[in-house]
């Protein structure tokens, strides 16, 4: 026999938050200053085994960038 699955989930939030009460709320306020700041970048699954955490990203792109930036001054110089 199947159980049945309940159509509404149940309501965890405490009485004092009744956010029905709440007003002058805005949606997406602080969207743009998040866009602004924030730089997300989602890696494929192959490149994110490669580094652990934000810092060893971080790392390798300032490696590669000072590497393209020697290869260029090199072929400028010749």
């Amino acid at each position: 026999m199947k159980k049945e699955f309940e159509t509404e989930m149940a309501d965890e939030l405490r009485p004092e938050y009744d956010f029905a009460q709440m007003e002058g709320g805005v949606r997406g306020k602080y969207v743009e200053r998040y866009r602004k700041r924030t730089n997300l970048v989602l890696l494929e699954p192959d490149v994110a085994q490669a580094f652990p955490n934000d810092e060893a990203v971080n790392e390798a792109l300032r490696l590669l960038i000072q590497v393209a930036q020697r290869q260029q001054s090199n072929t400028t110089v010749q």
